[in-house]
């Protein structure tokens, strides 16, 4: 795809396109210049709590941002894409499960493309992948499949309407402020028939973690605030899917678990993922006995014979497909021509097999 073609894709905040710059970058990384009128979640930018806007606002996606920014920078990032690779790995074997090509597939939130690494060009032959840190999509990954980046920020996706065949997600979803506002923005740029294939954190996620340092904060000071930012129920994941329109939805769970050296090294790790806490109520600094107690309350309480102690990620997967007249339908309600109560006679072995 070139250029020209991401312009097409691109919707502006009017009736024509939005205005794009190319930065030097070799993946003809393209950065929205315009767009809609859409307060940035700052300091001083009146996004914050209490702002008075309609909409949720849990999260600083600036922060967000510059988080992501300054973790693609560090010299030995690598060594903190374990988890984004396994995660990103597990997305394209679903993708994989789906019998059919995708002549146009969107990566949403994608980083430094780890879907993408584990496709093939048979599969999906083009492929835009977006993310709010421009750092990271210069950095991205290569693969087989013809690639086109665009900065944008996943809560407003900057593409017409009946643009792509495949949107995938992978571990970024969490950090959104308005979920069903973005699931249907995804289903708005869908062509019908179209899929959408997601992974996020879990509401179990970490949770070895926040239980001790509620526990040692309220301990030594009198109360708690929260580390760890919020995340969605597996219960809740059904009903945001079906109210954003989509239909034949699948949704499963995988826990993930890594073991650490201790709480320091869980903590220093999760920063250069770029997955630190940017809810706007998070308190920036921790006491120093506060830390060290939780240490020991974590290795007490979840330690292994070791010495090292676990931190579980709770991934969930969904896929919800855009409705199309050729898709299956439910049987009209009563069109049924067996009742449950003869299923008792099916199962129930004949006089003759008795004897």
């Amino acid at each position: 795809m070139s250029c020209r073609g991401i312009q097409k894709l691109l919707q502006g905040a009017g009736s024509g396109p939005a205005a794009w710059s190319r930065t030097p970058a070799a993946s003809c990384c393209c950065r929205l210049r315009s767009g809609p009128c859409r307060a940035l979640s700052g300091p001083g930018s009146g996004a914050g709590p209490g702002s008075g806007s309609g909409s949720m606002n849990v999260f600083n996606r600036e922060m967000k941002r510059r988080q992501k920014n300054w973790a693609a920078v560090l010299q030995d990032g690598h060594q903190y894409d374990y988890l984004r690779e396994e995660v990103g790995s597990r997305v394209a074997d679903r993708v994989y499960d789906i019998a059919r090509s995708f002549p146009l597939a969107l990566d949403m939130g994608g980083g430094k493309s780890y879907i993408a690494e584990h496709l093939s060009k048979e599969v999906v032959q083009r492929l835009v992948l977006t993310d709010v840190s421009q750092q990271a999509l210069k950095l991205g990954r290569r693969s087989e499949i013809p690639t086109r980046s665009v900065v944008a920020d996943e809560e407003f996706l900057p593409f017409r309407e009946n643009s792509f065949h495949l949107v995938v997600s992978s571990f970024s979803l969490h950090w959104i402020n308005d979920l069903p506002r973005v699931l249907s923005e995804i289903h708005r740029v869908l062509k019908p028939d179209g899929v959408f294939i997601g992974a996020m954190a879990g509401g179990d996620t970490l949770y070895e973690l926040r239980c001790s340092l509620q526990l040692a904060q309220s301990e030594r000071e009198g109360g708690f605030s929260p580390h760890v930012s919020p995340y969605t129920a597996v219960t809740d994941l059904g009903n945001l899917l079906g109210r954003a329109r989509f239909n034949m939805l699948t949704v499963d769970v995988d826990d993930v678990q890594v073991h650490y050296p201790g709480i320091m090294e869980l903590m220093t790790d999760l920063q250069g993922m770029g997955e630190s806490n940017c809810a706007w109520n998070r308190r920036s600094m921790l006491h120093r006995d506060t830390m060290l107690a939780a240490a020991a309350v974590y290795k007490e309480m979840y330690g292994n014979p070791d010495g090292s102690v676990p931190a579980t990620f709770q991934i969930l997967y969904m896929i919800g497909w855009k409705p199309h007249e050729s898709q299956a339908k439910p049987a009209r309600r009563g069109s049924a021509t067996v009742s449950f109560r003869d299923l008792a006679k099916v199962s129930r072995p004949d006089s003759a097999d008795q004897s």
